[in-house]
């Protein structure tokens, strides 16, 4: 069983595709410096470079449980005789886990404490495909949780993890500023560059919308869509950025304000607050969060 999780993780697509990635960040670094466009920024490509590397080594060990709990799940799954690789699971499963990945990628900003894993993705105020190698770090430790549901209703590991990986490539091509609008109907239907820079603004208007990993249906389904606006250029990063974007602030500067912030509250109903609830909750009555600055702005989502 080890050895399969372990051929599982040496295969994964994402690894294999780092090249392209990595070709692909040269690429549009030059083209924004040749037509002086100021995507990038040395020291923010640098952290972004280095927030990626320790996401390759944080990821291992959480990733191999997760891989290894799979396959268990699958041995005793009731629909594994049923579910196997034809076509017709490949689609199915292609559904169930953008699904999955909306909802866990939605948590992500929702739940404070997954917000401290992630937010290193949003830490940069540039947004490029240097800015796609930032991925959150701390939400490498429970990612797989949310997936463990598939090989229980009949998915294989190796079937869950390629998906995931697909996915996740996918998301790659949508940071990056040079494509401006796809086709109506690719609009209605899939995450594209102009939805996913909704997602990393910092506008009240774009604040926690366009969780979608390929398809946006389910942000239009479960109401956190938000169309790009041309009279609201996106600001991209946080609604208050960082004092310095070395290494470890980006890393752990989330970290240090829930511990901050549950030291100032004296009641464990406001210390649980302060990890359970979304970013911008306060036990001393102000309140940030998106969807109440929305309303106290009178933004509608749309």
């Amino acid at each position: 069983m080890l050895d399969e999780a372990l051929t599982l993780l040496t295969d994964d697509l994402i690894m294999l595709a780092l090249p392209l990635f990595l070709l692909t960040v040269a690429v549009e670094a030059g083209f924004s410096y040749r037509r002086n466009l100021n995507w990038y920024e040395k020291e923010d490509f640098w952290t972004s470079i280095g927030i990626m590397l320790t996401t390759v080594v944080v990821d291992f060990l959480p990733k191999l449980i997760g891989v290894i709990a799979m396959i268990k799940l699958h041995e005793i799954s009731p629909l594994r005789d049923l579910i196997g690789r034809q076509w017709w699971c490949w689609v199915v499963l292609f559904f169930l886990d953008d699904f999955t990945y909306y909802w866990f990628h939605r948590a992500n900003h929702e739940v404070r404490f997954m917000w401290a894993g992630h937010v290193n993705h949003h830490s940069s105020q540039y947004l490029n495909y240097g800015t796609a190698l930032r991925q959150g770090v701390g939400e490498r430790v429970y990612k797989c949780f949310f997936w463990l549901w598939l090989p229980l209703i009949g998915f294989d590991a190796a079937m869950v993890v390629t998906m995931m990986s697909i996915n996740l490539f996918y998301q790659f091509w949508l940071h990056t500023q040079a494509v401006k609008k796809l086709p109506p109907l690719a609009e209605l239907i899939l995450n594209t560059p102009s939805h996913h820079r909704v997602h990393h603004g910092s506008n009240i208007r774009y604040l926690d919308c366009n969780h979608a990993g390929t398809l946006i249906i389910w942000d239009r389904l479960f109401g956190t869509f938000s169309e790009e606006n041309d009279h609201d250029p996106i600001i991209y990063g946080l609604t208050r950025n960082l004092d310095n974007n070395n290494f470890s602030n980006a890393l752990l500067h989330e970290y240090r304000s829930i511990r901050e912030d549950i030291a100032r509250a004296s009641r464990w109903r406001d210390k649980l607050g302060y990890i359970l609830l979304a970013p911008g909750w306060s036990h001393d009555g102000t309140d940030n969060r998106a969807r109440v600055l929305r309303k106290n702005t009178n933004l509608e989502l749309a």
